[in-house]
């Protein structure tokens, strides 16, 4: 059995997850990958990363997603200072 590290997993997952054709497939994947409770975590942070780039501010956030605070504050940090992933996604969108 080879051993892949930890490097090649993570690879390896980013290169499925671009083999994705269209939203179904996206879904399936998911659904089979990740357990409910995480599928609604990503979901979740997901739609408060959005939000906030749409300049809703934190307790309107709270009000409508449910979510922490925490997860709140942790969201505006990547988008602040994170690797640019939402900002990539959140322009793709809206230029569709």
């Amino acid at each position: 059995m080879v051993k892949i590290g930890k490097k090649e997993k993570s690879e390896l997952l980013y290169k499925a997850i671009l083999q994705l054709k269209d939203e179904q497939e996206c879904y399936d994947f998911f659904q089979d990958l990740c357990t409910v409770s995480e599928l609604r975590s990503m979901e979740q942070r997901f739609e408060v990363a959005s939000l906030l780039d749409d300049g809703m501010i934190y307790n309107d956030i709270l009000e409508r997603t449910g979510a922490s605070s925490a997860t709140i504050s942790r969201v505006n940090r990547s988008l602040s200072y994170g690797a640019g992933g939402y900002a990539k996604v959140f322009a793709r969108m809206k230029r569709r």
